[in-house]
């Protein structure tokens, strides 16, 4: 089988739109969650996402291609770009039809899917959008990104809620490890800070309510934390075989070493007792890579800031790791960015390949009164510099879908 390495990033986030800047905002520990600002949230309960600041499509897109294109196809462009671009790929220098995309969105073109059902009801069917379903379906992004850039090659999207990200890059992993294709532009895109969405959470309890103190509400495995908050924004990998990366003199980031995915089979919306599904995904990424538990330094934590997921996410760990739990360093940066949802997987994939490249791990802000049910090292506060040889990102979504990739250090031997 080949091995797989990341040579490119792309994100458009939260914390900034370029990789240098996300980085070091989110090194720093700066939150990215503030008041709403995309619509009117005065009969809402909450008021606070974290919105993707000073985007502006028409930098990566043509106008008129803009304008048929909802935010979230819009993210992932431009993010797949920036990657194509920090990946120093030509694609007019490789076989096209050995490149592929494999990015998927949670929920897709919810705001295109609003704006269309409010001219059904005022002005009727006939003046319904004939790009309305086009824009909608959670699909094109990768379609419309293999568009964009020329990408021939096998294409698909995941869309399984908030394991939809990691599930992209695990299977355009496999896809290259099995020698279909020699690039994938993989990840997970999302634009669901909108009226219907913030409701729908809400409606759930699933959401912060913390709206006088945004940048306080994204607390993973605090005891005083209340709800997940919502975020938006892209992570693109360009990942290669070895092989294909070396010809061409790539600059290679870290290597993609395993991947498991798991279901639940429990419930809708709650993780299964004790996250045993969480648990043995875990485990599969570690075997897949053929690695053992002692080898990693770090987990990025699905860690959403809500009660059952950080204290099942915890145990989850200490099932899979044993005793060396407590020798992980493990940090929720949705503390910084918030949930992104289907694009989460895209974005944390992107921070672990990071932390292991610079040896340097983010924190987790907000953890000011720990969860005595949630006792790990979540590198509170500030980031660490530290050995980071390997590390595994995890995301758990509703309807029990769990999906966990492993990330080593680069070595040539």
């Amino acid at each position: 089988m080949n091995r797989v390495v990341i040579t490119g990033l792309g994100v458009i986030s939260p914390l900034g739109n370029d990789i240098s800047t996300f980085w070091n905002n989110m090194i720093q520990g700066k939150s990215g969650v503030g008041p709403i600002t995309q619509f009117d949230t005065s009969d809402f309960v909450v008021k606070i996402a974290a919105e993707v600041k000073d985007f502006n499509p028409l930098d990566f897109i043509n106008k008129k291609e803009t304008r048929r294109m909802d935010r979230f196809v819009q993210f992932a462009v431009a993010a797949a770009r920036m990657a194509l671009e920090n990946a120093g790929l030509d694609m007019s220098k490789v076989d096209a039809e050995r490149v592929g995309t494999y990015i998927g969105s949670g929920i897709g073109g919810l705001a295109t899917l609003e704006e269309q059902h409010k001219v059904l009801l005022n002005r009727g069917p006939r003046r319904v959008s004939p790009f309305f379903v086009p824009m909608m379906i959670a699909n094109m992004a990768s379609g419309i990104v293999s568009i964009q850039v020329g990408a021939k090659g096998p294409s698909s999207a995941a869309i399984s809620a908030c394991a939809t990200g990691t599930h992209s890059v695990g299977d355009a992993f496999k896809i290259l490890q099995r020698g279909d294709a020699d690039v994938m532009i993989a990840g997970g895109t999302e634009a669901t800070i909108l009226p219907m969405a913030v409701a729908g959470f809400s409606a759930m309890g699933a959401l912060s309510t913390r709206n006088d103190e945004p940048e306080k509400a994204s607390r993973p495995f605090d005891r005083d934390r209340n709800g997940f908050v919502m975020g938006e924004g892209a992570g693109i990998l360009v990942m290669e075989t070895l092989e294909h990366a070396q010809k061409r003199g790539a600059n290679i980031i870290a290597e993609v070493a395993g991947y498991g995915m798991t279901a639940d089979a429990y419930h809708l919306t709650s993780p299964a007792p004790e996250g045993e599904g969480a648990k043995r995904c875990m485990e599969q990424a570690i075997k897949d890579a053929g690695m053992k538990a002692e080898d990693f330094d770090y987990i990025n934590a699905h860690g959403t800031s809500t009660d059952y997921n950080d204290k099942f996410e915890t145990m989850a760990i200490k099932g899979a790791f044993k005793e060396h739990a407590y020798k992980l360093a493990v940090s929720s940066t949705k503390s910084m960015t918030g949930h992104l949802l289907g694009a989460a997987g895209g974005i944390e994939a992107i921070v672990a390949a990071l932390s292991i490249k610079n040896q340097l791990v983010p924190p987790t802000i907000n953890l000011e009164n720990p969860d005595p049910d949630c006792d790990l090292d979540y590198v509170p506060g500030e980031a660490r510099k530290m050995r980071v040889r390997a590390a595994l990102s995890n995301s758990l979504g509703f309807g029990g879908h769990n999906a966990t990739i492993a990330l080593k250090e680069y070595l040539e031997t």
